[in-house]
């Protein structure tokens, strides 16, 4: 089980800096307005005592002051807000960082516990692959190629003809894996705020069942709140990826950072699907991940020109219909760690997935027509099964009898139709 971050006792431990902790509160109050200190805890993620130390000298420079109590009953908390030199002080914090949430944690924080959560370390077995690709249909000696490439936590080349699952292997891949790992809201470099947890690809989940996530105290928790607990990510980019995706972004009105889409992946998957159709060239994407391959780390450069590293740990996954000779040269290649052939489906696997693809969009399978079918179009012409076909068909007859007000079957007419369909036809010459 993956330890779960302390959290701080007090502001210094929290690996920010004073001043940084006191406008982060300051622009709390400017958001929000007169707050209790719990208020202020939640929105920033920091232990109630870190708060109330952060408001005892906010109130000692003259930044806030009480407001009274939140409610008539004697236990009930002091409200504060920005006064005398707060609104000032607020406004020029304001200027320089819009940013206003949970507080970050430090770079060094970051590189700690994700060497700590390395998916390097999390073993992959035989029954958890089985688990993850139940709902493919694959040979078995596949499954005996993945196992090796995926515990070796290095890059994975999946090769072969489009549509037979290559994606779908690659995006299974991360659900084998079981462990919790523990996200950042945000991460401060340099007094640079950059924002990481992303609700579109990260998941959050309840921690697990015996880690440090009870309170030692009811002023000090033992998890920190600034660290969510997801499954490992495993994030997919297609042909819209670019260089300037794997940078930071900075957005020059809120004067704060996003995280690079492939750092987001950090302790998790990162699947480059497509690889090969991207406006930049196979060969420059290798070239720019010379050294995160084979190091596990790489670098990144605030608009400042402060350049600092993060860790380069996760699971790199290509997957391309391009022969690999053409990617790149031997070098770029050479880089891609395991090369695995994802195979066109035999006879016997065509026909299971054509199966199950009807139990999924609720046809009725008949044997005697399905023979048929794949008797003329695949054994007569020789054409090769894919492993993407029977959906396309299927979903083409599911619709042709909803339009018709029919109950969906097979039949010849229906396939013939929607073969037709999944193949442009060529013109005749002249």
């Amino acid at each position: 089980m993956i330890e779960a971050p302390a959290a701080p006792g007090r502001p210094e431990e929290t690996g920010l800096e004073p001043d940084f902790l006191q406008k982060l509160v300051a622009k709390t109050f400017h958001v929000h307005g007169t707050m209790t200190p719990s208020a202020i805890a939640r929105e920033t993620c920091l232990p109630i005592n870190v708060v109330s130390a952060l408001l005892s000298d906010l109130q000692r420079l003259q930044i806030i002051e009480a407001r009274g109590l939140a409610g008539a009953d004697m236990s009930s908390e002091l409200r504060y807000a920005l006064g005398g030199r707060g609104i000032p002080f607020a406004l020029e914090a304001m200027a320089q960082s819009q940013y206003v949430g949970p507080a970050p944690v430090s770079l060094d924080a970051f590189h700690t516990q994700i060497k700590r959560q390395t998916i390097a370390h999390e073993r992959v077995e035989r029954a958890d692959l089985l688990r993850s690709m139940s709902h493919l249909v694959l040979p078995e000696d596949l499954i005996d190629r993945l196992g090796p490439a995926i515990n070796s936590a290095r890059s994975i080349l999946f090769y072969g003809d489009p549509g037979n699952g290559k994606t779908s292997i690659a995006e299974a891949v991360g659900t084998a894996f079981k462990d919790t790992i523990y996200i950042p809201y945000a991460i401060e470099v340099g007094g640079q705020v950059i924002s990481f947890y992303d609700t579109t690809v990260h998941t959050r989940v309840d921690p697990p069942q015996g880690s440090a996530t009870g309170a030692v105290s009811s002023h000090r928790p033992a998890f920190d709140a600034r660290w969510v607990p997801c499954v490992r990510p495993a994030i997919l980019t297609g042909g819209e990826l670019s260089l300037a995706m794997l940078d930071l972004a900075y957005n020059p009105v809120s004067n704060f950072y996003e995280a690079p889409i492939h750092l987001k992946a950090a302790g998790g998957i990162f699947i480059v699907d497509d690889f090969g159709r991207q406006q930049t060239p196979p060969q420059t994407v290798l070239n720019r991940w010379i050294i995160p391959l084979e190091r596990k780390y790489d670098y990144l450069t605030l608009h400042t020109g402060k350049k600092f590293s993060v860790p380069f740990d996760q699971l790199v996954v290509f997957s391309t219909n391009i022969e690999p000779h053409k990617l790149a040269d031997t070098a770029g290649l050479r880089r891609l760690y395991y090369k695995i052939h994802i195979p066109t489906p035999t006879a016997d696997d065509y026909r299971q997935i054509f199966v199950n693809a009807c139990q999924d969009i609720g046809v009725p399978f008949d044997e005697t027509v399905f023979e048929e079918f794949f008797r003329r179009y695949y054994l007569d012409r020789n054409v090769a099964p894919a492993g993407h076909h029977p959906k396309y068909i299927l979903d083409f007859i599911h619709s042709v009898c909803s339009y018709r007000g029919e109950p969906a079957r097979l039949s010849a007419p229906l396939l013939d139709g929607a073969w037709n369909n999944l193949h442009v036809m060529q013109e005749p010459a002249g």
